[in-house]
């Protein structure tokens, strides 16, 4: 039964050309993502400092993914805004080298605001743009969404064990080789499109077609549904520490735990490149996981994991430690991003899974952002690292526990929108079932 779905999805143009994809967005992003805050503290920022620029990104990826999930939904399959994602991708050494690192050096705040346009548009909201579209694209051409994200994961792994050295070497390297990925990102999305794509837009193009776009009255109904609020609570208490710890401060923590910097560095880089190598198997593990425990308790799963890495990272002290714990985010990151697309797709409208996923998911983790990167930077200067990492781990269980009462069942009617029943499913979802079914009898 393996045998025969792994060859069938190898046949599928569509999910090789979205695996290819996402997998060169994702070493574009990663070469240099991961070492972002060593970076800016190279830079002879502190963490305050840092903190402002995070937040400043995430203020910029907040209002850029909202117009990302509108636009997108309005295109439905259209690829105009992934290519602009890929344009910025492959021009972002240039960018970094040219323009923002001597920006930073003079006026950290102008370098602030520009960086975080040209940055957001193109990997932190454009990311969750090349997911959506991703997503979209699974149910749509009968693939399963979390078998091509895994490449998306598998891509950073593969960068992330380099990225290390190169940065011991010249930091800017890294940005370079960033856009030579987003070079070959740009020729994927600009010259691949397999025949049952060219199909579908153009029956999209047909005057004569039913509307499968969204209205803007339909997206607009979406943030009246008190569903949708409580999963953003949830989210901003949550999701939003994987950027604000994960990024701002756990890099510099762990490299300090070693006799030199450049050890800690490239002791780091692999340590991370082996954490997203398992997190791209677990992308083919979290499906199954939900089938058997439910959609909404593989999320509370995903924040009880985060609650332990995080508050374990602040008990122990020795990098042997650490790196065990570390590695509890491989399962942590697919528990989030997976279930999270399908509690969309199983208690609203399926045509709004761009914009549901951007403000239910990232936008609310970016407002997360927003509010915490600068004050919990300010805690770590003047307490350290063990006090705010116990912090934010009570953050996370205190969300948790409120997830664990407010979160909808799989089976619950959501407020304002009817439960998409077995009988009104579209063909998409029903293979997504399937795909998850047939994953099931193969464990």
């Amino acid at each position: 039964m393996a045998t025969t779905s792994t060859a069938k999805v190898w046949r599928n143009p569509s999910y090789l050309q979205s695996s290819t994809g996402i997998f060169l967005f994702f070493c574009s992003w990663g070469i240099w993502w991961s070492f972002f805050q060593r970076w800016l503290n190279s830079m002879g920022l502190n963490g305050a400092e840092v903190g402002t620029i995070y937040s400043i990104n995430s203020l910029a990826t907040l209002v850029l993914m909202f117009c990302y999930g509108l636009i997108q939904d309005n295109l439905g399959l259209k690829r105009r805004l992934v290519l602009v994602i890929s344009v910025i991708a492959a021009l972002v050494g240039p960018f970094v080298q040219f323009v923002y690192a001597p920006l930073m050096r003079t006026n950290m705040m102008v370098a602030a605001l520009i960086g975080s346009v040209v940055l957001s548009a193109g990997f932190m909201a454009g990311c969750s743009l090349i997911e959506a579209v991703t997503e979209r694209y699974s149910r749509r051409f009968g693939f399963e969404y979390g078998q091509s994200r895994a490449w998306g994961s598998f891509g950073y792994a593969i960068v992330a064990l380099v990225a290390g050295f190169v940065f011991n070497i010249n930091p800017m390297v890294n940005f370079w080789i960033g856009s030579a990925f987003g070079i070959g990102m740009l020729i994927v999305y600009l010259t691949w499109y397999p025949a049952e794509q060219r199909e579908a837009l153009k029956e999209a193009a047909d005057p004569d077609a039913a509307p499968s776009n969204p209205t803007l009255g339909e997206m607009a109904r979406v943030l009246k549904m008190p569903a949708l609020w409580v999963l953003i609570v949830f989210m901003l208490l949550t999701n939003t520490f994987y950027t604000v710890f994960d990024q701002q401060m756990f890099p510099t923590y762990y490299a300090s735990l070693f006799p030199s910097e450049a050890t800690g560095n490239a002791v780091y880089g692999t340590l991370n490149s082996v954490q997203v190598f398992c997190e791209s198997a677990m992308m083919g593990v979290v499906p199954i996981i939900m089938r058997k425990i439910g959609v909404r308790n593989a999320l509370l799963l995903g924040s009880t994991v985060m609650f332990l890495r995080i508050g374990l990272c602040g008990v122990f002290h020795d990098p042997v430690a650490i790196s065990i714990v570390k590695m509890f985010h491989a399962i942590e990151v697919p528990l989030f991003c997976l279930p999270a697309f399908r509690y969309f797709t199983l208690h609203f409208n399926p045509k709004l899974s761009a914009t549901l996923y951007m403000v239910g998911f990232q936008i609310a983790s970016q407002i997360g952002q927003v509010v915490f990167s600068t004050p919990l930077g300010m805690l770590h200067d003047r307490m350290g690292d063990r006090a705010t990492f116990l912090t934010i781990s009570g953050i996370v269980l205190a969300a948790t526990i409120y997830g664990f009462f407010v979160i909808k069942r799989d089976n619950e009617q959501v407020d304002g929108d009817p439960f998409i029943r077995d009988s009104e499913r579209t063909p998409s979802l029903a293979a997504d079932e399937a795909v998850l079914s047939a994953d099931s009898e193969d464990m």
